[in-house]
Parts: structure tokens; C-alpha cells; sequence
């Protein structure tokens, strides 16, 4: 006879087959007969809203689960490319620690007040190259951190996505220069110059694909970490004008989104509820982080069901 054992609470046409046994008598399946799905974890743009991701992983890290394959937009994209060259995510905090030594908000002013490297250190003003900021600094500070400059130097198989602003289609990224790609990814259109990659002007890749949940198809299990924040009316104060631009853009990120999900919608879907957080401000790391602990926590549950495997009698391990 047949038996077949299934991942649990998976979408119709992603379950994952974990054994099928022909024999001539009963069958039973033993814990030690169950393996775990593939993973893929899609994380998504949302400027400093994205330091959320590291609280996914070390979601990931206290349940000892690697995920086979990462995707990752702008500020996913950064964190992505240290998770996938092997840095834990106390590793990643404690950069962005380093890091934000400022309120890091260009239009408001570059303050530094001595607690560290601040975008007034890293970063240059670059106007005549199509942005306010050149960001070589900020890749040069966090390519001290780790050794891998090429995707081929990951532990972990990584996309990156940026957008070519001739044709406004998406290119994704999965050799070669690991750096010049995160650069490409983070090229938010007004703020970091845009880079040049062959015959394309590349930008932020959350112009076209700010959650990249399409380029992992090729996994058992795909989780989704959207990380654009949420705009509450406030009667008080209107939206100055950076909040405006930045804003809007966002608004255009989670329509993309939106339409994403609903055409293919991934197997868990985890949307931190994140407060007054702007696009820069990264020396907010620590208040992130514990503004998603609950988001965490339902990404914690939702790990143990898929990587739990259904035993004998319908029951689970």
C-alpha cells in the first residue's frame, strides 16, 4: 500500500511531499521519516521600517531553521545580503547600532551627536548624479562587517531586486557584484543616485517589486515579511513634504503588493504593525525591533506547524 505524509498548512499546489512508501503490509512514519520544506523568504522595501526583518530572523535562528533561499528588495536587499553571508541577527542589529548615529533624515538635517557614524560620516551629497545622497559610504561601512562580494561568496542562494527607470520593469539580481546590485536595490528616486548596470538606469527596487515573493517559487514554503509602515490621520499635523514624497511612494508599494498577493498568494504573509517610523530613521533600530515583536511571535507559530510534519493517524509530531 500507499502512504503519504504532507506538509501542514501549505496553499493548494505548494504541499510537500515528505514520503511515499510501497509496501506489502502496514505502513507506518517515524518522526525521523519526516523532512522539512524548503524555505523561502521574500523580504520587503520600506526604508528603516525594514530593520523589522531582523526580528524574523532570529525568529529563525531561536527555531534553528535556515531558509534554503532569500529574496529581497532595497532595505530587504541589505539585510538579506548580511543574512545570506552569514551574519546573525544580533550581528545585523549591532551594525545598524554602529550606524545610526543620527536621526539619519537628510531633509531635516544631518545631525551627529558622537554616538557613532551617522549619514553626515558615510554619505556625500550628490546632486548633479541624480540624488541627494551617494551611498558608497553606507556600502563601505557594512562591507567591513562581512567577507562576501559576489553572490557566489553566500551561504545562502540570494535575489536581489531593482528597477530599470527606462522601461520600469524589474531586474533581478542573482550574480555577480553583490554590492553593486544592494546599491541598485536602495536607489530611492530623488534621494540615492541611480545606478548604471549595462544598458539600464537602475533604482529602488521598490518601484516594481518592493515584496519579491514571485522569485521563489521554486520552494515548498514561501514567507513574505512586508514591512511598508501605516499612515494614521492625525488632526494636529499635517504631513510635511518629505513625509508626502516618501509617503506616496509607499502608497504605490502596497498597491503593488496588494496585487501580488492576491494573483499568488504566498504561504505565510507577516505585516509588522510599525508607528512613526520614517524612511531613515535607523538609529531607531532597538524600537523596530520590539515594535514587531508580535508580528515575530505569528511568524514563530506559523514555522512550527509548516516545519512540523503530520505523523500516523493524522496527528502531529
Amino acid at each position: 500500500m500507499f502512504s503519504i505524509v504532507h506538509c501542514p498548512s501549505l496553499v493548494p499546489g505548494r504541499q510537500c511531499l515528505l514520503a511515499v512508501c510501497l509496501l506489502l503490509g502496514s505502513v507506518s512514519v517515524s518522526a525521523s521519516d519526516c523532512k522539512p520544506p524548503s524555505i523561502g523568504l521574500a523580504l520587503g522595501s520600506g526604508g528603516a521600517g525594514g530593520l523589522a526583518h531582523i526580528a524574523m530572523l532570529e525568529v529563525f535562528e531561536d527555531l534553528e531553521i535556515k531558509p534554503d533561499q532569500i529574496s529581497g528588495t532595497s532595505i530587504g536587499a541589505v539585510i538579506g545580503a548580511m543574512a545570506a553571508a552569514g551574519l546573525k541577527s544580533g550581528e545585523i542589529r549591532e551594525i545598524f547600532h554602529e550606524f545610526g548615529g543620527s536621526a539619519m533624515d537628510p531633509l531635516s538635517g544631518l545631525m551627529n551627536d558622537n554616538r557613532g557614524p551617522g549619514w553626515r560620516d558615510l554619505l556625500e551629497i550628490d546632486l548633479e548624479n541624480g540624488g541627494f545622497i551617494d551611498a558608497d559610504g553606507f556600502l563601505e561601512f557594512i562591507g567591513e562587517r562581512f567577507d562576501a562580494r559576489d553572490f557566489s561568496d553566500l551561504g545562502i542562494p540570494l535575489k536581489i531586486v531593482a528597477t530599470n527607470y527606462w522601461d520600469g520593469e524589474q531586474h533581478v539580481f542573482s550574480s555577480g557584484d553583490l554590492f553593486l546590485a544592494i546599491k541598485a536595490s536602495m536607489a530611492v528616486p530623488g534621494l540615492f543616485r541611480p545606478v548604471t548596470f549595462d544598458d539600464k538606469l537602475l533604482v529602488d527596487g521598490g518601484a516594481s517589486n518592493p515584496l519579491p515573493l514571485d522569485l521563489l517559487d521554486d520552494n515548498d514554503v514561501v514567507i513574505a515579511i512586508d514591512v511598508t509602515g501605516t499612515r494614521n490621520p492625525d488632526d494636529d499635523k499635517r504631513p510635511g513634504i518629505t513625509d508626502l514624497l516618501f509617503k506616496t511612494f509607499e502608497i504605490m508599494q502596497q498597491s503593488i503588493i496588494r496585487s501580488k498577493i492576491a494573483l499568488d498568494p504566498p504561504d505565510v504573509y507577516i505585516k509588522p504593525e510599525l508607528g512613526e517610523v520614517r524612511l531613515l530613521h535607523f538609529d531607531r533600530v532597538d524600537e523596530v525591533v520590539e515594535q514587531a515583536r508580535s508580528a515575530a511571535d505569528e511568524l514563530r507559530k506559523e514555522l512550527k506547524t509548516l516545519t512540523n510534519c503530520r505523523t500516523r493517524n493524522g496527528e502531529q509530531d
